[in-house]
């Protein structure tokens, strides 16, 4: 009895500190935002199949909702990612699944060359210039890095960077430890103050 009890505390810390993480993250280099026009930037994830993968398809659903999370609507959705196998690129595919299975119907702009997560932000740079606020949408770990190396290639538009919807309490809770284990690992080239999360 009491090791099951003990699993059950370790289990529920887990998903606790995968939670806390996950969040803390997700509000890490960001500002309150000013001015009506926005972008949200969706980064793509190895997809070398025909169709947008799991995780490319909750990153749109995230990239829609991030569009009208604080109750604008002029905003457009940049959908970065190159070819990672013989077919379409990451872009492409999950514009096709942002148009055919959410009926999403907004400007959609694709950055169809990155292979990388620098490269994701080097070349979606020139799509932002004219925005007020600019939105990252990936896993919170995944996202974060990006803001950082906005932040390293264009300290100004990085000061225009809000919170996207890619957080929410409870979502994708049982991978949430893991994912958490992953972003340490990912995020261990950043600095101190690029990990802390905005007061």
């Amino acid at each position: 009895m009491r090791r099951r009890t003990g699993l059950v505390v370790a289990g529920a810390a887990a998903l606790a500190w995968g939670e806390w993480l996950n969040r803390r993250w997700s509000r890490a280099l960001v500002g309150d935002g000013r001015g009506a026009s926005s972008a949200v930037v969706v980064l793509g994830y190895r997809n070398p199949g025909d169709t947008a993968n799991l995780i490319n398809r909750w990153r749109v659903r995230a990239g829609v909702r991030s569009l009208t999370a604080d109750g604008t609507h002029e905003g457009r959705l940049i959908l970065s990612g190159g070819t990672t196998g013989s077919g379409a690129t990451e872009a492409r595919l999950m514009a096709d699944y942002a148009k055919e299975a959410l009926g999403y119907d907004g400007p959609v702009l694709l950055e169809d060359r990155s292979t990388t997560t620098w490269e994701n932000i080097t070349n979606v740079i020139p799509l932002l210039e004219d925005v007020d606020r600019i939105k990252i949408v990936s896993q919170p770990a995944h996202a974060l890095k990006a803001r950082a190396y906005l932040r390293r290639q264009r300290p100004d538009l990085a000061e225009r960077l809000v919170r996207a919807d890619d957080y929410r309490p409870g979502e994708w809770i049982a991978v949430k430890p893991l994912l958490a284990l992953y972003g340490l690992w990912s995020l261990r080239g950043l600095r101190a103050d690029e990990r802390k999360a905005t007061p």
